[in-house]
Parts: C-alpha cells; sequence; structure tokens
C-alpha cells in the first residue's frame, strides 16, 4: 500500500460518487421510490440483472419496471402463477419463467409478514459473516423451487458455497447497507465496515493493475483479499472505493481512446 495510491483512489470516489453517477448506474432503478418496500425489491431485482452491457440489463429492466407499472411492492401482492406478464421477459442465461420463480418467492416472503430486510438480517444473525449470509439467503430461494426453471435461475442467484464472488448480492449489499448520495443506506443490521467489494472482471482487472490484488481467480477468496486490501485504506467504508475502481475504468478507457486518434 502506497499513500499515492490511497490520495489517488480517494480523489476517484470523489470525482465520481455523485448523482449524476445514478442515472446510468442499475442504482438508478432503486432511486425511483421512497418505500422501503420498493426499495428492496426494486434493489433486488435490478441487482440479478446487472451483467452483461450495460446498456442492455437497464434496457430490459426498464420494460420490466414498466410492467410493474413502477409499483413494485404492490405488483408482487397481486402477481400469481398463472400471470403472463414475466413470461417473455428473456435477459441472457435467464428466461422468464426463472424470474417468475424469484418474484413468486418473494411474493410468499413479504405475505409472510417477512421481507427481504429480515431475511438478510436473519442470515447476518445466524453467521455475522457475509458469505454465510448470503448461504442462507440464497438457500431460502433454492429451497422454495416449485416452477422447472431452467439454469438461469441459479445465475441470477448464484451459489456462495461454490465460492463464487457473488458480485451482484454484494452489489445489492452495498445499496441497502451503506449511506451516500449513490447508495440508499436503508438497512441497519450491519456495519458498512464488514461489506465485500463487488467483484467482476472488471473491478479484478483495474485492481491488479493498481497492485491491490494478486489472485488470479475472480472467486470469494479474491473479494476477500481485494476488500482486506481496501481496508487499509479506509477500514470503516472499504466498498467506497467500488466508485474508483469505475472512475478509473472510465480514465483508462478514455486515455486509450485518445491514444489511438
Amino acid at each position: 500500500m502506497t499513500t499515492n495510491t490511497k490520495e489517488y483512489l480517494d480523489n476517484l470516489v470523489k470525482t465520481y460518487e455523485n448523482a449524476d453517477f445514478i442515472k446510468d448506474d442499475p442504482v438508478q432503478f432503486m432511486h425511483r421510490f421512497k418505500d422501503k418496500s420498493d426499495i428492496e425489491i426494486a434493489a433486488f431485482i435490478a441487482a440479478m440483472f446487472a451483467y452483461g452491457k450495460r446498456e442492455a440489463f437497464i434496457a430490459k429492466l426498464n420494460i420490466l419496471f414498466e410492467r410493474m407499472h413502477n409499483k413494485p411492492y404492490e405488483f408482487l401482492m397481486h402477481f400469481d402463477k398463472d400471470s403472463t406478464v414475466v413470461d417473455d421477459i428473456d435477459y441472457r442465461f435467464s428466461v422468464g419463467i426463472d424470474l417468475k420463480q424469484i418474484l413468486l418467492i418473494l411474493k410468499e416472503l413479504y405475505q409472510d409478514g417477512s421481507s427481504l430486510e429480515s431475511l438478510f438480517a436473519h442470515g447476518w444473525e445466524c453467521y455475522h459473516d457475509v458469505a454465510g449470509m448470503l448461504q442462507v439467503v440464497v438457500d431460502y430461494f433454492y429451497s422454495r423451487v416449485t416452477l422447472p426453471v431452467t439454469k438461469g435461475f441459479y445465475h441470477l442467484l448464484p451459489d456462495p458455497s461454490k465460492k463464487s464472488a457473488c458480485k451482484r448480492l454484494n452489489m445489492f449489499l452495498r445499496w441497502m447497507v451503506r449511506k451516500s448520495v449513490v447508495d440508499f443506506g436503508v438497512w441497519h443490521f450491519m456495519p458498512a465496515s464488514e461489506l465485500l467489494i463487488p467483484l467482476d472482471v472488471h473491478v479484478a482487472k483495474i485492481s491488479r493493475n493498481l497492485g491491490l490484488l494478486r489472485r488470479k481467480q475472480n472467486d470469494y477468496a479474491a473479494v476477500k483479499e481485494l476488500t482486506d486490501k481496501l481496508k487499509e485504506f479506509d477500514p470503516s467504508d472499504p466498498v467506497k472505493y467500488d466508485f474508483a475502481m469505475f472512475g478509473y475504468g472510465v480514465a483508462a478507457a478514455s486515455s486509450s481512446l485518445s491514444s489511438s486518434n
């Protein structure tokens, strides 16, 4: 760790963690709502679809939320297995029936008087560890599958026991636990200091370029290694550097484009 690296990343955080970031990011969908149930349902669904080309999944999510009439909780409470409203919502590895199953399980959760917050909080109370908490959540969904889902269902909700990076679930947690102009911070059962960096191929590549990550595989062990390194920069809020990684990627792409012209 060098002082220059920390200063550089802190400056990138200041540059990119602002309201302008929201409009082009999947976090935009939760910012449409004020009720906690709407916020967490919208965030959970948006996070599940947040892979591949940003323009493609945001377009797909716009279609989905339009069909929900931008009332996620109300839509969920009236959704049933005979509904065809999401049957054609296919995106890369997942198809309509995969999304339908997730919506039905979410409906059951909320009808029982629980919520995504209480489900994640239960997992946290069991383990006080993000991986253990995510396993509780994913097991809850896996154990309630009643439809003939495809492998896309399991891609939307990856199994932490397989040591995957669980990038989208960690991003969802960042949105819900961390408080900033971008992140909502409406969940208070765990501290932001315990969050894990959402690791995808771009963040991993940038982290290696900066000398922050040595592990070659983009798995849970890499997530832990990188998060621990970022805690050296800010022990109370290590995942704020997610914005720095984004900013570094933007700057590198811009530099590359300028060099080629």
